[in-house]
Order: structure tokens, then C-alpha cells, then sequence
């Protein structure tokens, strides 16, 4: 018999992840607190569950991609959570970005009745969800994470053991720490271009092939310049990954510096309703105090997000 799934959370990222597992073939059954999020996932070939506990009755791998901490608690261990429907043996696999800590508690509680849990935080944005590109960090037993590896290759492309319960966190973590902070770098530098009065497409053709490039830079830099602030990932969401860094650090009694001032310029843009858009708002913000905007006009952008160096038209107005 194949694997069964269940997959609760059909948000931005959830959703294409659990389409993923139904076209790989894995018997799958959802939840989701807003259940109209389920119909085209029913549709086509999905099962609906009453709840996470009904979910976990009828699957060998349940997978939770909801926001916060205490999300995944609700949905694992409260009155109707998977803890009270899965099967010994199974495999619960969080897929949130949470706090290690939180993730370490709800494993031991699993491990008492007899589940296993990996925490398997992603990265790749809502374009990596969609297209099973996913770079996924798993904590937990090695032997568990080889049970569950064809379900989680239905999702991403590099899956890499990073140690025990609630290491896969902290990987995620060290991400969104570097993508953080080299977002504010290009921010920075786009705005800083924009002042002089540069030619932007050139800048952005220069440096995107030395060593400054990234992946923040090629992608995010480049809708930018096209004025498309439409999300990959939410600024909101962002933040509250960056919050819980920032908790993690002051309970290690850690000093970070860059993280700290990213999270506040992210805070004036939820401020100004913001927080819905793509994490490449951040620049709004630096553009706002500077009295510049940093915009391709009446020219073709260099390079396409994702698209290494093919030419694109600027969307309107952009």
C-alpha cells in the first residue's frame, strides 16, 4: 500500500505543497480552518477530514504547515489535534517555522504516545512550494527522515538532515537571518544607486555579475525594479520569523545586531498596512526616508526573477 498523507494548513505554501503529494501519487487527506482553501485540492482527488485528529486517523505521515508556535500546538496537541488520532509508529512532520523550542516540547509529547516527529522547515518561497523546488531542513532521527523522504522529495529538491529535534529550526532560522540581512543590503543599494541618479538596469547588470550577486539580488532586486511587490513570502510572516529569532537570541543570551534593525525597518511597513506584501516592500521603507524611488522607467529589466539573465518587460507603471 502506498504512503498516506494528511496535510493540514493550505495556505500560501501549503497548498501547492500538498498538490505536490497528490500528484506524486500518495493517497492524501486535508484540513484547513478555512475549508473553501480545500475544494480544488478535493477535487482533484484529495479527502476532506473533520479534523487534525480525524487527519492523523487516516494516515501514515501527517504533515502541519500553519504561521506561529502556537498554531502548531493547536493543531497537534489541542482538543482536536493530530496527538489524538495518530497511529503509533507515524510520523508527524511540521513544516512551519516555529520556535526550536516549542518544536522540541511537542516531539517529546508524540514521542509518549508512541509517534515520531521531524520539524521540516523550507525554504524557496510560494515559487519553490509551486514548482517541488524546496530547500527543506530536517531535525529529528536520521531513521525516521529516511521513512519519510519520498514524501518530502515530492516537495523539494535538497533535503539535508541538520541533527536532532528542533535542529531543522534553527537552520531555518540561519536563513532568514542571511536573507534578512542581504535583503537590506540590496534595499540599500538599490536606493543608494537610485540618489546618485544611476542607470538602475546597468547597476543591476553589473553587479549581479560579480561577487555581490545573491539570490536576494537576482530575484527580489529584479521585482523591484519592476515595481512588483507581490509576495513570495509576507512581509508579515517575515516578521514573525524574525521575532522569533530574536527571542531565541536574547534566551541564549546571544548579541545580533543586523537581525534587530532589519525587524524594525520591517515594523514600519506593517505599520503603513504593508504586511501582506512581498518581503521586497522592505525597500519602501528606505525609499520613503531618502526621497527617492529606485524604478526601471520605459526600459526592459535585465534579468527575470529566478530567470538568470532573460529579458523581461516591466509590468505597467513599472
Amino acid at each position: 500500500m502506498p504512503t498516506s498523507v494528511a496535510f493540514i494548513g493550505l495556505g500560501l505554501m501549503g497548498k501547492p505543497m500538498a498538490r505536490n503529494i497528490l500528484k506524486a501519487g500518495f493517497p492524501l487527506t486535508v484540513w484547513n480552518r478555512t475549508p473553501g482553501r480545500a475544494h480544488d485540492l478535493l477535487q482533484e482527488g484529495a479527502r476532506w477530514a473533520a479534523s487534525p485528529a480525524d487527519a492523523a486517523r487516516q494516515a501514515d505521515i501527517v504533515i502541519t504547515c500553519v504561521t506561529d508556535s502556537p498554531d502548531v500546538e493547536e493543531v497537534v496537541l489541542g482538543p482536536q489535534g493530530v496527538i489524538h488520532g495518530a497511529r503509533p509508529e507515524s510520523i508527524v512532520i511540521d513544516m512551519s517555522t516555529i520556535s526550536p523550542k516549542v518544536t522540541q516540547a511537542i516531539a517529546q509529547r508524540l514521542k509518549e504516545k508512541g509517534v515520531h516527529m521531524l520539524d521540516a522547515p523550507v525554504s524557496g518561497g510560494v515559487w519553490g512550494a509551486i514548482n517541488a523546488t524546496l530547500s527543506i531542513m530536517v531535525g529529528g532521527e536520521k531513521a525516521v527522515l529516511e521513512r519519510a523522504m519520498p514524501v518530502l522529495q515530492a516537495m523539494g529538491k535538497r533535503i539535508t538532515h541538520c541533527g536532532g529535534h528542533g535542529m531543522g529550526q534553527v537552520a531555518k532560522a540561519v536563513n532568514q537571518i542571511i536573507v534578512a540581512g542581504t535583503l537590506a543590503a540590496v534595499c540599500e543599494g538599490l536606493v543608494f544607486a537610485a540618489r546618485a541618479g544611476a542607470d538602475l538596469g546597468a547597476v543591476f547588470q553589473a553587479v549581479t555579475g560579480g561577487a555581490a550577486n545573491s539570490w536576494q539580488l537576482e530575484n527580489l532586486g529584479a521585482r523591484i525594479l519592476k515595481g512588483d511587490f507581490a509576495p513570495g513570502f509576507m512581509v508579515k510572516l517575515q516578521q514573525k520569523d524574525l521575532r522569533i529569532i530574536l527571542e531565541s537570541a536574547r534566551e541564549w543570551h546571544l548579541p545580533l545586531f543586523t537581525t534587530p534593525i532589519v525587524h524594525q525597518v520591517f515594523q514600519i511597513l506593517e505599520r503603513q498596512g504593508l504586511g501582506e506584501e512581498g518581503t521586497q516592500a522592505y525597500i519602501k521603507a528606505l525609499e520613503q526616508m531618502g526621497g527617492v524611488q529606485a524604478r526601471l522607467q520605459g526600459a526592459s529589466l535585465p534579468r527575470e526573477p529566478g530567470g538568470r539573465g532573460e529579458p523581461v518587460t516591466p509590468a505597467p507603471g513599472g
